[in-house]
């Protein structure tokens, strides 16, 4: 069996290292897969760079101007929505030709335009589409921030400018979404969390087409618990503090709730001021250093780390990993901290309350939709911090967090819910 998985990167991204773990694990399981991708950043050998890096530019240049300009300039709503009008035909290349199974993963941003994924589903070949968020089943947007419209019919998004009628996408790509999948006969979706599941299932899109959930995977060989204080003198952190780490791409990409963090920690030393004096926290990620002094405890920065030894040194370096993320489907940063022994704090939102077992491997903070936002219990999020750094016995958290993984994310599991998705898709042909 061959597999070719599709993605705008390797690398870059929580969508695009997914993919990439996903490919790994089935190449040691015994499936034949290539990964074909914009922009390559690995040197894995199977992974498979298309297009030419300036075309490709131009690509995502494009897409991002459009939308650019259907909000006067803005840049507030960029990389909140993609409205797919550009992207590489991948059907004209040997890897696509030689492949029995096609995967889709995210491909905007230049990748895949709705004509390309039109093209492949055209083709015949069996498809499995992972969504990584929940653009699959929306007419343009990732996250529809409590929007219901999916339900029935986007039309008037409200994440577009509804005062520019020229530059509304989202009842156009709907209606062009809605006929790509019911021309579609070998087709399968696939969400990473149960909430994406269920969120896909009240999808008009998604109609006919069968929606399964595999968890994302991750190589607990190489994340795995390591030696708390040696990881602490290799990244120069203290060896004498509580340590909580965060980490993003971006750690002030509003979604993923620096300021929720803020509230929590305030709270915390509120409520116990000697937090002050014994627990610091560690931020991994870019555009981190001009938000230390938000903070109520000793921040330290590490930055962007590429390395993975730096980045497993960092999660291994802290007591507890907290994510304030409003918006996330099946983060790996909580399946990363979790392989190594990490116990997690993190609110109810998407897929994360699968992932950290309340007061069993973490501790899950209340949060809920209130007329199109969510609204997140800060206080609840400090008396979880709370309870992990005085009263919790993390040694029984960091064992429950790392059998959870191994159990549900690892390698040889996850490459075999998928090889079952493919070979009855074949079986179906």
């Amino acid at each position: 069996m061959n597999v070719l998985i599709l993605s705008t990167y390797d690398l870059n991204g929580g969508a695009a290292i997914a993919a990439h773990r996903l490919a790994e694990a089935l190449n040691n399981n015994g499936v034949k897969t290539k990964m074909m991708v914009l922009s390559r950043k690995s040197q894995s050998p199977y992974v498979i760079p298309v297009g030419n890096d300036t075309a490709n530019k131009w690509r995502k240049a494009l897409e991002r101007l459009t939308i650019c300009c259907a909000h006067k300039g803005s840049r507030k709503q960029l990389f909140a929505t993609s409205i797919a009008n550009t992207g590489y035909d991948v059907t004209e290349t040997q890897a696509f030709e030689e492949a029995d199974i096609i995967h889709i993963h995210w491909t905007c941003q230049g990748m895949l335009s709705l004509k390309g994924i039109n093209k492949i589903l055209q083709t015949g070949k069996p498809v499995v589409w992972t969504m990584h968020d929940m653009w699959a089943l929306t007419a343009i947007c990732h996250y529809t921030r409590g929007c219901t419209q999916a339900q029935t019919a986007c039309t008037k998004c409200p994440q577009e400018d509804l005062h520019q009628p020229f530059y509304r996408f989202a009842k156009k790509c709907w209606q062009r979404k809605k006929e790509i999948y019911n021309n579609a006969h070998a087709l399968r979706f696939v969400t990473c969390s149960k909430w994406l599941a269920q969120q896909a299932e009240k999808s008009a899109l998604i109609g006919r087409h069968q929606v399964a959930s595999i968890p994302n995977t991750i190589n607990t060989h190489l994340f795995r618990k390591q030696d708390k204080q040696l990881a602490r003198r290799r990244l120069n952190l203290p060896d004498d503090k509580q340590l909580i780490l965060f980490v993003a791409q971006s750690v002030s990409d509003p979604r993923k709730g620096m300021h929720h963090l803020t509230a929590a920690l305030n709270k915390l030393c509120e409520v116990n001021p000697q937090t002050k004096n014994n627990t610091e926290v560690v931020l991994l990620g870019g555009k981190a250093d001009n938000l230390i002094t938000q903070l109520p405890l000793k921040t330290h920065c590490l930055g962007y780390l590429a390395q993975a030894n730096d980045i497993i040194n960092a999660y291994n370096a802290a007591d507890i990993f907290v994510l304030p993320s409003t918006e996330d489907n099946l983060p790996n940063t909580i399946m990363e901290a979790m392989a190594c022994g990490v116990p997690c704090v993190g609110f109810n939102i998407g897929g994360i309350p699968e992932m950290i077992d309340h007061l069993k491997s973490g501790y899950v903070a209340h949060a809920d939709f209130d007329n199109g936002s969510v609204q997140v219990d800060t206080d609840d999020m400090a008396a979880g911090l709370q309870w992990m750094l005085y009263e919790a016995n993390r040694t029984q958290l960091s064992a429950n967090a790392l059998e959870k993984v191994h159990t549900t994310y690892a390698h040889q599991h996850v490459a075999g819910l998928y090889i079952q998705q493919y070979e009855q898709l074949l079986l179906e042909q």
